[in-house]
């Protein structure tokens, strides 16, 4: 480990020398991630993508990508767009990229189950902003706005998280 890793640990997200609060799982970290489990998947990940609203804040990076109106993220197992992103229209489930709340206004995206997504190992696992300081998530990691900012400012493509599958329910 580095100090240019991402480390989950039982007090937060440790990062270039800094502790974020974060909100992980509402059913804490799992070994065996399932689609739907509400659970944080363990192990080795990197941040493959940086999402953001160019109507609501400025290019936060020269590698983000705007979220559109038809921006989508399918998440049903039986769809050949698992685990990636697609466009609207899309009859598969899906959550919407572009939501009304501030929730999705900046994502870090990972490589759990990606690119080559194995049918119901989970998807959309996700660093972005939290609804309030410890609300769990469907499985992503979860900031302040304001932290979320600083994080995304340091992160490149390839910057590894670590997260150990002996965390407790909430860092």
């Amino acid at each position: 480990m580095t100090p240019q890793d991402m480390i989950l640990t039982p007090s937060g997200l440790r990062f270039r020398g800094r502790l974020y609060p974060c909100s992980i799982g509402k059913t804490g970290v799992t070994t065996d991630k399932r689609e739907g489990d509400g659970a944080t998947p363990a192990g080795r990940h990197h941040i493959t993508g940086l999402w953001y609203r160019p109507d609501r804040l400025p290019r936060p990076a020269p590698w983000a990508r705007a979220i559109g109106p038809g921006d989508l993220w399918c998440d049903d197992p039986a769809h050949p767009s698992y685990n990636h992103h697609a466009r609207a229209p899309l009859v598969a489930s899906h959550e919407r990229l572009r939501r009304a709340d501030p929730v999705y206004d900046l994502v870090l995206t990972t490589d759990w189950n990606w690119p080559d997504a194995l049918p119901g190992r989970g998807s959309a696992i996700f660093l972005h902003q939290w609804r309030r300081p410890r609300f769990g998530t469907e499985g992503c990691i979860a900031f302040s706005r304001a932290d979320l900012f600083t994080i995304v400012r340091m992160a490149r493509p390839g910057t590894r998280l670590i997260v150990a599958s002996s965390l407790s329910k909430y860092p």
